[in-house]
């Protein structure tokens, strides 16, 4: 066992002062300081974060299938303060999917030490309106298809936790009854409008994919999917701080609206993220990373360049408070892929992941189930 003391720790409560200590990977004591603990000085210690919509990070894209790829990505986000993550797929073929789905798998029952915990899989893709896609392939998408979706969540013995849809598509309403029972639904790349969206929550879709993008705007005429889900107590939804994805008034606005427990700060990060200013791939799809934003050829955003520890730091200076930035970055994220019991905040039994760091959110060390990540950026 090793103890730490003299900390400025987030719990489920907020920050208390204090210490903890580490037990056989797991937190214990927390709250407690004991006389031979290592003194931090007074650092601040936030649980590690949890990304439930990544795409790629280091060079390595979930969507290519290859465990030694989701090993980089993995290890990437870990130097990153990411601890635990579930990529997302995009919008291709089922039998890519599929290989995705399978090395991912891999990486989730044999973790890497080191490496961020893969805890679950969020299906983004292929049941999307054509008017949203956003930058999703054209080619691959698809209406809605329980059988499908099935036959893919079995093959992974459950792993995807999220799976998202336009409700308004043929079948969608159907699509989201039956998959409620297996997992998270959640509205995305949707043009649906406020009275189908309220029918996707009724019918038992209970997040929203990026919200403000690639959805119709919030008006006050027809508020839309934004509307629906904000009045909603059942609905959490995702938020990209990256700058560019959102206005920084409308994310305040947004936390004022639903509240950090209804909130998952996400990265969106493509493979780029980590990487120079250039040409990358993107589900079949040409990206440009330049000036810190991603985009395709058409000027489009294709998901995002930075990382959810950039993001949680950027929300704080856009004015959120920290208390609840964090909370959106870890605890309601675990909570939306049902692994809150393990991670998402520093609580006695939780797996020991933890980032020390000082008040201005300057990363100074990482650790997974006790153990220092090393080569931290």
């Amino acid at each position: 066992m090793i103890g730490y003391k003299n900390a400025r720790i987030w719990t489920e409560n907020g920050f208390i002062r204090g210490g903890f200590s580490v037990a056989e990977g797991r937190f214990c004591g927390v709250g407690a300081e004991r006389a031979d603990a290592v003194d931090l000085g007074g650092a601040t210690v936030l649980p590690g974060l949890v990304d439930i919509h990544v795409h790629g990070c280091g060079g390595a894209a979930f969507s290519d299938g290859d465990h030694d790829g989701d090993v980089r990505m993995a290890r990437a986000l870990a130097r990153r303060g990411v601890t635990s993550f579930a990529p997302a797929t995009e919008t291709l073929p089922y039998d890519v999917i599929s290989a995705a789905l399978e090395a991912g798998l891999r990486l989730h029952k044999t973790p890497v030490k080191g490496a961020a915990r893969l805890l679950g899989v969020n299906l983004e893709g292929p049941f999307f309106s054509p008017a949203k896609k956003g930058a999703q392939n054209p080619a691959y998408l698809r209406d809605p298809d329980f059988a499908a979706f099935k036959q893919l969540y079995d093959d992974c013995e459950g792993l995807i936790r999220l799976a998202d849809v336009a409700p308004e598509l043929p079948g969608g309403l159907d699509f989201i009854r039956a998959a409620a029972a297996c997992c998270t639904v959640s509205l995305a790349h949707t043009d649906a409008p406020y009275d189908v969206a309220r029918a996707a929550f009724n019918a038992g879709a209970t997040h929203v994919t990026h919200l403000w993008n690639a959805m119709p705007r919030f008006l006050s005429r027809e508020p839309g999917v934004i509307g629906a889900a904000a009045e909603d107590a059942r609905v959490t939804a995702e938020l990209i701080c990256d700058g560019h994805h959102v206005h920084p008034s409308a994310v305040r606005a947004t936390f004022k609206l639903f509240g950090a427990d209804r909130l998952c700060l996400v990265s969106d990060a493509l493979r780029c993220c980590g990487l120079p200013e250039g040409d990358y791939d993107s589900g079949g799809l040409r990206v440009t990373q330049r000036d810190g934003v991603a985009r395709l050829a058409d000027g489009t955003i294709a998901g995002a360049a930075s990382d959810l520890w950039t993001d949680l730091r950027n929300a704080v200076a856009f004015g959120v408070p920290a208390e609840d930035a964090v909370r959106a970055a870890a605890l309601t994220p675990a909570r939306e892929i049902g692994a809150d019991a393990c991670v998402g905040s520093i609580a006695d039994g939780k797996y020991a992941d933890f980032v020390i760091c000082d008040e201005t959110l300057d990363r100074k060390a990482v650790y997974i189930g006790g153990e220092p990540v090393s080569d931290l950026p």
